[in-house]
C-alpha cells in the first residue's frame, strides 16, 4: 500500500526519500572506500565501521529504491518472490548489523579496558571470525524468518498494509492459525536482540568503571567520546526494533509501525556514517590526503 495514497504528498515524499537514500549512498559508501583506501584505518575499529557501512548500504537498498520508485510512477506491485526476496534480505542484513554492533561494543572494551593488550587480543583472525559469524548469524535468522512467515497460508487479501515486505506485515494477511509462527519470531528475535543487549551492557559497564578511573583528561574525553557515538546509534537501534518485533500482533498499530519502519529502513543508514565516522579526526585527515592527491 505505500505509505500514503494522497496524490499531493507523492512529490514530496519522493524528493526526501530521494535525498535521505543519496546522502545514505555517499556517506556509506564513501566511508566504506575511504577505509579500503587509505592503510592507516586498516584496524580493528576502522574494519568493523567498513563492513557496518556496507550493512547499511545494503538493507537500506533492499526498501528505499522500489520505495522511491513507488512515489514517482505508483507502481506498488510487488510479485511474490520479489517479496519474499525483500523480506529475506532486509531481515539478513538487519541481523548482522545486530551482531557488529556488539562486535563493535567488545572491540572498544577491550580498546579501554585493556589498551597493553588490545593488539594481540583484537588481531586480524579475532576480527575475520567475529565478522565472518555476524553474516553467518544474518543468513540463519533471515532464513528462519522467511521460512515462518512463508510457511502459513495466504489465500485471502494480497494487500501489504506497508511500504515493503516486512515479516510481520505479511503474516498478518495470512488466513491460517499463525500463533506458533509469531511465538518463533518473537523468541528468536528477542534471543537476537538480548543476546546483543547484554553483551553490550556488559562491556560498557566495564567501559565506564574504567573511564571513571582515568586520571587524564584527554583520554576520559576520548573515550567518553568513542562511547557516546556508539551508545547513541546503538539505542536508535534496538529501540525502533524492540518496539516493532517484540510486542503482541494485537498490539500493533500499522501507520505507527510504519513511521518505526521508515526510521530504521531509511533514517538509521544514514545517520550512522555521521554518527560513527564522519566527526572522526582520523576519517577527515584520510578524507583530506585522498582530496588533496585527487588534484
Amino acid at each position: 500500500m505505500g505509505l500514503t495514497n494522497d496524490p499531493d504528498l507523492q512529490l514530496p515524499l519522493f524528493i526526501t526519500f530521494l535525498l535521505i537514500y543519496t546522502i545514505t549512498l555517499v556517506g556509506n559508501l564513501g566511508m566504506f572506500l575511504l577505509i579500503l583506501l587509505d592503510s592507516r584505518l586498516h584496524t580493528p575499529m576502522y574494519i568493523f565501521l567498513c563492513n557496518l557501512s556496507f550493512v547499511d548500504f545494503c538493507y537500506s537498498s533492499t526498501v528505499t529504491p522500489k520505495v522511491i520508485v513507488g512515489f514517482l510512477t505508483g507502481d506498488k506491485i510487488m510479485s511474490y518472490n520479489a517479496c519474499a526476496s525483500q523480506m529475506f534480505f532486509f531481515a539478513n542484513f538487519a541481523v548482522v548489523e545486530n551482531y557488529l554492533l556488539v562486535s563493535m561494543a567488545y572491540d572498544r572494551y577491550v580498546a579501554v579496558c585493556k589498551p597493553l593488550h588490545y593488539a594481540t587480543t583484537m588481531t586480524t583472525r579475532v576480527c575475520a571470525c567475529l565478522i565472518i559469524g555476524c553474516y553467518i548469524c544474518g543468513f540463519l535468522n533471515a532464513s528462519i524468518y522467511t521460512v515462518d512467515a512463508l510457511s502459513l497460508s495466504f489465500c485471502e487479501s494480497n494487500v501489504v498494509h506497508h511500504f515493503f515486505c516486512d515479516v510481520l506485515a505479511v503474516m498478518i494477511l495470512s488466513c491460517s492459525d499463525r500463533h506458533v509462527n509469531e511465538l518463533v519470531l518473537i523468541y528468536v528475535a528477542s534471543f537476537n536482540i538480548f543476546f546483543a543487549l547484554i553483551h553490550i551492557i556488559i562491556s560498557y559497564m566495564f567501559i565506564f568503571i574504567n573511564i571513571l578511573k582515568m586520571n587524564s583528561v584527554a583520554a576520559y574525553h576520548k573515550a567518553l567520546s568513542t562511547c557516546a557515538s556508539h551508545f547513541t546509534a546503538v539505542s536508535i537501534f534496538y529501540g525502533t526494533v524492540i518496539f516493532m518485533y517484540l510486542q503482541p500482533s494485537s498490539s500493533h498499530s500499522m501507520d505507527t509501525d510504519q513511521i518505526a519502519s521508515v526510521f530504521y529502513t531509511t533514517v538509521i543508514p544514514m545517520l550512522n556514517p555521521l554518527v560513527y565516522s564522519l566527526r572522526n579526526k582520523d576519517v577527515k585527515s584520510a578524507f583530506t590526503k585522498i582530496v588533496l592527491k585527487s588534484r
